[in-house]
């Protein structure tokens, strides 16, 4: 894997805050597509207000739509401020993000250098939104381009999905999978005349958090799920894994980019490989991580250790892999398609 020597592409100092209440904490996790042949990311901006000494302030959307700063004091034995992105109370439960998140258009006739828009091109929208929209997967389809990512509130984390033929306007189709549920990628072209996804639910008292996959005739109503990727307690991939971006069809079958995490959360890559008429089943896969949190910007940062993607473009027989380091910033790492291929091994599904 050959990480740009431009990196990181994109860091929060590019980036304006969308209101002056707000800053900006983290560009990262983005989604990538071709569009007039131009490089399109939809960067995942998250935005949190200033605390001070004695309070955290947190941005939220009230029940109106409006942005809302919400003010609770460090010193209140309710809650643990101990994670840089949530606050939880005693029993480990998450009751607030400390950042909103909005997505932003940035484009490039490179794939390297980008204009970045000014301000929000999709903002949380909605209860289901209130507390944010995060990590964008963008998948051309049938002459449009559909849009999921993850809905956050109170409510807990659902998955959203919204079309564009433009770039320019949007439409907005709604919930398409329930809390918890997160990493929704959906296949570039219909499998058997059904649409596909993967999917990473959330499970709280039983189970891990692993990879499944689920079709659909409509987009909108999903069903026939299926286990395809489960976490391994003997390798880097013992804490969870999930979808990465959406996959990519190639001679020698369906190429996912996924995710996967220690017990640590260490964030690294991996790939796998499913046949072209079955995205259910894998066949061969990565048994190391083709990309892992080496550099400083990797390590450090919002969150560190974490290299994390929703956008990969092959061009060329070149994959391009756009990822967030550390929570903060876009990377792009490339490989060429062939030594991917030879980086992947026979897969056989454990227990």
């Amino acid at each position: 894997m050959k990480r740009a020597i431009e990196n990181p592409i994109i860091t929060i100092k590019d980036i304006k805050p969308s209101n002056p209440n707000l800053k900006v904490d983290g560009c990262f996790n983005c989604g990538a597509t071709i569009y007039n042949n131009q490089t399109v990311l939809l960067l995942r901006i998250a935005e949190s207000a200033n605390s001070n000494g004695t309070h955290v302030r947190i941005p939220v959307l009230n029940d109106h739509n409006e942005l809302e700063i919400m003010s609770i004091d460090r010193l209140d034995p309710m809650y643990n401020f101990g994670d840089s992105r949530t606050i939880s109370n005693q029993f480990k439960k998450v009751q607030h993000l400390t950042s909103l998140s909005h997505f932003r258009r940035a484009i490039s006739s490179d794939g390297i250098h980008f204009e970045i828009d000014d301000k929000p091109w999709i903002f949380p929208h909605g209860k289901m939104e209130a507390w944010g929209i995060e990590d964008p997967r963008v998948t051309r389809i049938d002459g449009r381009y559909l849009i999921t990512y993850t809905a956050v509130s109170k409510h807990g984390v659902a998955v959203g999905l919204i079309e564009t033929k433009d770039f320019n306007t949007f439409e907005r189709k709604g919930i398409i999978l329930p809390v918890d549920n997160k990493d929704v990628s959906i296949f570039p072209e219909k499998i058997n005349g059904k649409y596909y996804m993967y999917h990473r639910p959330v499970p709280s008292d039983i189970g891990y958090p692993n990879m499944w996959s689920a079709e659909s005739f409509d987009l909108m109503h999903w069903g026939n799920h299926k286990l395809v990727l489960t976490v391994n307690e003997d390798s880097w991939e013992n804490g969870r894994v999930g979808g990465g971006a959406p996959s990519i069809k190639t001679p020698k079958g369906w190429l996912h980019i996924y995710h996967a995490a220690t017990k640590e959360y260490v964030y690294q890559l991996g790939a796998f490989l499913t046949s072209l008429d079955d995205p259910t089943v894998i066949t061969h896969k990565t048994c190391k991580p083709i990309l892992k949190p080496e550099t400083d910007y990797e390590k450090h940062g919002f969150f560190g250790n974490v290299v994390f993607t929703c956008g990969v473009i092959l061009q060329e027989n070149l994959v391009k892999i756009y990822y967030g380091a550390a929570d903060d910033k876009v990377c792009l790492a490339t490989i060429e398609l062939q030594e991917l291929y030879q980086l992947l091994e026979p897969f056989k599904r454990g227990v």
